[in-house]
């Protein structure tokens, strides 16, 4: 039966949901960090640690999930990620020593989240959409935003009441009983049920001509493995650019709650803060998608990595001047800009290594990006405790913010492959 719209749609709208739950499930471990410092006494480096240990997991993993997308789809992939995250999520609260959280919080959270969250996302929903990429994507990652203002809150409320061992359980059952079931819808691309990307119509002998995307016509006809991206420089200026990303996005996520807590802000501003910055993300992650449509994914990733960059700088002057004007600029410049990272992460490596291997190359290249994610919280963590203090650790953060921006510069997507409004360009060249 045909729908009255595009079936590409409903997979947004899947991905919408999985990203609200899955997303902020993992997000909460902020929330989760000063009660168990509290009960345990464990220090701040070990006890981040597990979150940092969960992206060194989810690294390990990630070319696997990528080459599973590639055999068996978004379905096979999703499900395992929903068994993975809410497994650990109901067995973290038997917790009595670090290693309990590593195994739990690291291990099963943290190779279920590379499943649910913006990685394994991002390896079949570039399939449904061409001109309208950087849009969807928008879209559907902005479900953290809203996951983020009603969850969120939820946990820190039952956290308050009932202790951090009852939120993380009742988080893992919302993981199971919501996700399981929904992600049977998805598939891997629109021509599994006969369709074209964006819901166009098959073309016909009167149809005129559609205008070609592709700039670099030799590079774009290549039948890209795995093999054949590893030898190229392209590749490996992805790797540092998207480490860049992730560490910059960890080291403020989960060093922010305990910082403003230590800075004398009291907890409703400091979880506020962490859900307003996903909230914030919400029509960052839509307006910078659909403007990288527009203008090219290098300038957003630039403009989103700057966002960083203030946030870090933001908080550094909190430090001396504890204002609520210099957190409202952290939260803003963090989620309205530094949020649009993820509209265009699969963007960028599926215009440059569009194909059927594209999963295995996009898995690999999260590899790089994961480690960022994992020694983001680590490093933030060992050099407070080594110092006593933030500074150091997010003046670092400002320059990883500028090496990442350099990084997609020089892997030049726009070179391959023109996004809609830049296709006067594609046709020039070609």
């Amino acid at each position: 039966m045909r729908l009255p719209f595009f079936y590409g749609w409903i997979i947004t709208a899947v991905t919408f949901v999985t990203m609200a739950i899955g997303v902020n499930a993992r997000t909460s471990f902020s929330l989760f960090f000063p009660p168990i410092i509290d009960e345990f006494g464990w220090e701040r480096g070990v006890t981040a640690g597990a979150f940092s240990f969960g992206f060194v997991v989810s690294g390990a993993v990630s070319p696997l999930i990528g080459r599973m997308m590639d055999r068996s789809g978004p379905r096979a992939v999703m499900e395992l990620g929903v068994a993975l995250m809410a497994g650990g999520l109901l067995l973290a609260p038997l917790t009595t020593q670090p290693w309990h959280l590593y195994v739990t919080i690291g291990v099963m959270v943290g190779a279920g989240s590379i499943c649910l969250g913006y990685s394994g996302q991002s390896l079949y929903l570039p399939n449904w959409f061409n001109r309208r990429r950087g849009l969807a994507m928008g879209l559907a990652f902005a479900g953290v935003g809203i996951g983020s203002v009603t969850l969120l809150p939820w946990v820190q409320h039952m956290i308050e009441q009932t202790g951090w061992r009852t939120a993380c359980t009742a988080m893992g059952i919302v993981v199971l009983v919501v996700l399981a079931p929904i992600n049977l819808l998805l598939r891997k691309r629109p021509e599994d049920l006969g369709l074209l990307p964006d819901g166009d119509a098959a073309p016909s002998a009167s149809s005129p001509r559609p205008v070609s995307n592709i700039v670099d016509s030799d590079w774009a006809s290549i039948d890209w493995t795995l093999q054949r991206a590893l030898r190229t420089a392209r590749f490996w200026w992805l790797a540092p650019g998207y480490f860049g990303g992730l560490y910059i996005w960890y080291a403020v996520q989960v060093h922010q709650t305990k910082y403003l807590l230590d800075i004398g802000f009291s907890p409703n501003v400091a979880v506020w803060a962490l859900g307003a910055v996903s909230l914030l993300g919400i029509p960052g992650q839509i307006v910078l998608g659909h403007l990288s449509d527009r203008f090219g994914r290098e300038w957003i990733w630039t403009v989103s990595c700057l966002g960083f960059a203030i946030c870090f700088a933001a908080l550094i002057a909190l430090a001396h001047v504890p204002s609520l004007l210099l957190v409202y600029l952290m939260v803003l410049a963090q989620g309205a800009l530094g949020y649009g990272l993820t509209s265009i992460m699969g963007a960028v490596v599926v215009e440059i290594f569009q194909g059927k291997h594209y999963g295995s190359i996009f898995g690999t290249i999260m590899l790089a990006a994961l480690a960022g994610g994992a020694a983001g919280p680590w490093v933030t963590g060992m050099l407070h405790d080594l110092s006593g203090s933030y500074t150091i650790a997010f003046a670092i953060g400002i320059a990883v913010s500028g090496s990442s921006a350099v990084a997609i510069w020089l892997a030049s997507p726009r070179k391959i492959r023109a996004v809609a409004g830049q296709l006067h360009k594609a046709g020039a060249s070609t």
